[in-house]
């Protein structure tokens, strides 16, 4: 569960959006502290921009007075308490002295930086103010330090503090500069000491860059900060388990007696849950409701507790077990494609066993007066004998006669408002009963009334299940005043995918429906990817892939649309992506193939004037995805010094494939990300050129990525492994590699040994499973319907390809009555052709949509595609 995704949900109902476009509970806009309400001072401008508002004193003829580009920053941190007054302080300290400063406006927005999952690298930021120079920056941190003593805030972990108020410094960039770093990703960058770019690096943890020398008065701030260490405890930390912004979660032994522990612990000030609570709260909340039911055998026992350096920690037995959600990958019978019925059978007996013993410890723990508020499949540990399980993780937990509503929640099994104190842990344990067959419960936070569908799908692949089961837990999720009787009973979306071409009309009208070319960070609602730099137009997450997406389709030219990307990209957005599918390469394809070739051209004279041959390797972003533009648009354009840059990009490429590769876990493998983005990139060029050296080059390439492959144990199928689990997907998994791998093989290229025909055989046994979790293009069931879709492999058959896009039906959504899915994480709609509609529409199409052939840019269906006509309609 990728944390960041709880943030983006807030602000909208339907999509992921930023969190500064949060309201208030009565509809308007989200309430400001009283300084960001204050008049702008004459001769000083005012800007938001994402979490911030910015003032920037002016010089002669109202432009920006001259400040440096990078130096030494200070950050003051702040609680919802005093956050009002200290923002007072610093805009009357800093207007005065025309130093300019920016802080966060809102309570909401402070809280979110602070909240339990934020980005650690951004916590407790609230105010950062601009020096012009060490002297400055030191007589700032004295006098503003004097005015600031006794303010308590949470620590920053990227800077140092100063003495024991909320201020912290750290060097870094004032403007937002960019270059590629060693990974060849676009990022923010500072001057290193010979004027070169290099990235600013933004770890949770304080550094001075090497050719910066730490001024001398800060000297003792360092050495204080360095006192606290864990030496002296009487108990040695093994590992790292867990990550939050309201610390960490360790394991461990005891040294006096050996006894294996786990340590948590809480940073006072951060990690904040709904109710305000922060991390010591909340942790102290664990511990007495672990007192409390403690000799219930169903939780922990506390062992010890002690505050270090102002964290306080938690020490509790280590249990033996595993948390629930890790059976899933090895167990649930749905991941083959066609279901053992003994093993549908074993997993419904296990899994109603393991219901029941859940069912068993929460009552345990409610017999003690107290309600868990966070039961979910990564709070349940299921015991070595598998009949007895565990409940970790009480910082949530409540007595039961507070009668409270959940602060802290797993989205999957976030209770409505109205249910309070032991109901919360009842609609919890009717999410389960679902989650442990189909583990897409996520989709409650959009539609509870999906409850109903997703029942219906499960008593048809899971027969022994008793109906009384299911039709409970759907009875406890939608009892609700908000979730109309109508909604209750919906068995299913209004249109299923297979309908086309209703199907296709149905979502290209929730598309259209869901734009906003009033604003200017994005067009269409996508993945919170799109809120990064320029992420609003590329392919993957933003407007130019929804464009393509309608176009590949055949609906009708969205005119509106072309003029927001045409206008977006006069001249797009500093930090912009340069590659094909997160940045301006692909937004200059798309615009190429409308007709906009002056734009596009303008748009890659752009990229070019960037350090482009120091891009990675990849096709998402890098060199191959460039490559493959700079190819086609040579073509289109006629343009020589475009097909000169191609050709250099392929001899790039070539070295750095001949060169040794390290097998490291942190490797990629995969189409976006893998060797096989270069592989296509040096086969489309083979087949420009016929250079057979580039055929055999993409051919070596491919063997690169499949060595990263491994059959997977429950089906036989293979994936992408990436040590702590294995992908089958068309982005970062095995699809990708197979979509490839039959181009590959239309181009006949040399397999003596069988190698490539038995990885493709055995790729496209991982792409006929029963059940995969999202739907999507990049990481879910759409990637896999492309694939069937165009492969000539022989079990590439049109049965496999129906059973799949019957299945797609059970992420389908309603949007304003028309057909959409879930994005990334599945706690919002989305979009985008990565994650949502637009690239289930693309799929579907290609596979449903004969004689249009909709496909991925350069990746047509090789010759020996079988020509696929319209599959029969679902019932």
């Amino acid at each position: 569960m990728d944390k960041r995704y709880e943030v983006y949900a807030l602000a909208d109902g339907h999509f992921y959006d930023t969190p500064d476009r949060l309201s208030a509970d009565d509809g308007t806009a989200a309430p400001l502290f009283p300084t960001a309400r204050r008049t702008v001072p004459d001769g000083w401008r005012a800007a938001r921009s994402g979490d911030w508002l910015t003032l920037t004193p002016l010089g002669a003829g109202g432009t920006p007075q001259p400040a440096p580009t990078q130096g030494w920053k200070i950050h003051s941190s702040a609680t919802a308490e005093n956050a009002e007054e200290i923002a007072g302080i610093v805009w009357d300290y800093c207007v005065p002295r025309r130093i300019p400063f920016k802080f966060v406006p809102g309570p909401h927005l402070l809280h979110l930086r602070n909240a339990k999952y934020a980005g650690r690298d951004t916590s407790g930021k609230f105010v950062t103010v601009y020096p012009d120079g060490e002297e400055q920056l030191q007589l700032i941190l004295e006098e503003l330090g004097a005015l600031l003593e006794g303010f308590q805030g949470p620590y920053i972990l990227t800077d140092l503090r100063w003495g024991e108020g909320p201020l912290y410094v750290r060097y870094g960039a004032f403007a937002r500069r960019y270059v590629v770093d060693e990974r060849g990703t676009l990022v923010l960058a500072v001057e290193d000491g010979t004027g070169r770019l290099v990235p600013d690096r933004r770890a949770p943890s304080f550094q001075v860059p090497e050719w910066v020398t730490l001024p001398e008065f800060l000297r003792p701030h360092l050495a204080a900060r360095n006192t606290t260490t864990v030496g002296e405890l009487p108990y040695r930390i093994e590992k790292a388990m867990h990550f939050s912004n309201g610390g960490g979660v360790y394991a461990g032994t005891d040294t006096r007696d050996g006894r294996r522990v786990v340590l948590k612990e809480a940073r006072p000030h951060a990690g904040l849950a709904a109710d305000g609570a922060d991390a010591v709260a909340r942790l102290e909340r664990e511990k007495s409701a672990l007192e409390r039911v403690a000799g219930t055998g169903v939780v922990p026992e506390v062992r010890d507790w002690f505050t270090l350096g102002d964290h306080r920690f938690l020490v509790m037995d280590f249990l033996d077990g595993r948390p629930l959600n890790s059976f899933f990958a090895e167990r649930h019978p749905l991941l083959t494609a066609d279901p053992d019925p003994a093993k549908v059978a074993a997993y419904t007996a296990w899994a109603l066993r393991i219901h029941a013993a859940v069912e068993r410890a929460v009552a345990a723990v409610h017999a003690r007066g107290l309600v868990f508020n966070d039961l979910h499949v990564f709070n349940i540990m299921v015991a070595p004998d598998e009949e007895s399980v565990f409940l970790i993780d009480f910082e949530a937990a409540a007595p039961a006669t507070d009668n409270a509503r959940q602060t802290v929640a797993n989205p999957g099994f976030f209770a409505p408002p109205d249910r309070r104190g032991p109901d919360v842990d009842r609609y919890a344990l009717a999410c389960l009963r679902l989650a442990l067959f189909l583990p897409v419960t996520t989709l409650f936070v959009v539609d509870r009334g999906k409850a109903a569908h997703l029942a219906e799908v499960i008593a048809g692949e899971f027969p022994d299940v008793p109906r009384a089961f299911l039709d409970e837990a759907v009875a406890e999720i939608t009892r609700e005043p908000g979730v109309r009787a109508a909604r209750r009973g919906r068995p299913a979306p209004p249109v299923v995918p297979g309908d086309w071409p209703y199907s296709r009309d149905s979502m290209v009208k929730a598309v259209l429906a869901s734009a906003t070319p009033e604003r200017d960070d994005r067009l269409f609602p996508g993945d919170i990817a799109q809120f990064s730099d320029g992420g609003g137009l590329g392919l993957a997450h933003g407007a130019a892939g929804v464009l393509y997406a309608l176009r590949a389709a055949g609906a009708a030219r969205y005119e509106e649309g072309e003029r927001w990307l045409l206008d977006h990209t006069a001249p797009p957005p500093p930090g912009t992506p340069l590659g094909l599918y997160d940045g301006l390469a692909g937004v200059a394809l798309f615009l190429d193939e409308l007709g906009h070739r002056q734009r596009a051209l303008d748009l890659v004279e752009g990229v070019l004037r960037e350090n482009w041959r120091g891009l990675s390797a990849e096709l998402h972003g890098g060199l191959a995805g460039l490559g493959l533009v700079l190819d086609h648009l040579a073509r289109t354009t006629g343009e020589p010094e475009l097909g000169a840059h191609a050709e250099e990009a392929a001899e790039i490429l070539v070295r750095r494939l001949a060169e040794p590769v390290p097998d490291t876990p942190r490797r990629r493998a995969g189409l976006l990300r893998g060797a096989t983005g270069p592989a296509l990139f040096l086969l489309r060029r083979y087949e420009r050129t016929g250079d057979k050296s580039l055929l055999e080059c993409a051919a070596e390439a491919l063997r690169t990525d499949l060595a990263r492959c491994v059959h997977q144990e429950v089906t036989g199928g293979l994936e992408v492994d990436e040590g702590w689990r294995t992908l089958p997907y068309l982005g970062d998994g095995s699809a990708g590699i197979g979509m490839v791998l039959d181009d590959l093989l239309a181009a006949k290229v040399p397999d003596p040994g069988g190698e490539f025909a038995r990885a493709r055989d055995g790729i496209l046994t991982s792409a006929t499973s029963r059940f995969y979790a999202q739907p999507g293009l990049f990481q879910g069931r759409a990637g896999m319907i492309l694939h069937l879709a165009r492969s000539g492999a022989p079990g590439a058959t049109p049965e496999r390809l129906t059973r799949q896009i019957e299945a797609l039906g059970w992420s389908a959504m309603s949007y304003q009555g028309q057909l959409a899915f879930p994005g990334h994480q599945m706690m919002r709609l989305s979009m985008d052709l990565a994650t949502g509609t637009a690239g289930c529409l693309l799929a579907l199409s290609s596979a449903l949509d004969d004689g249009r052939a909709a496909h991925l840019p350069f990746l047509p269906p090789p010759p020996a595609a079988p020509k696929r006509g319209s599959a029969p309609t679902e019932s």
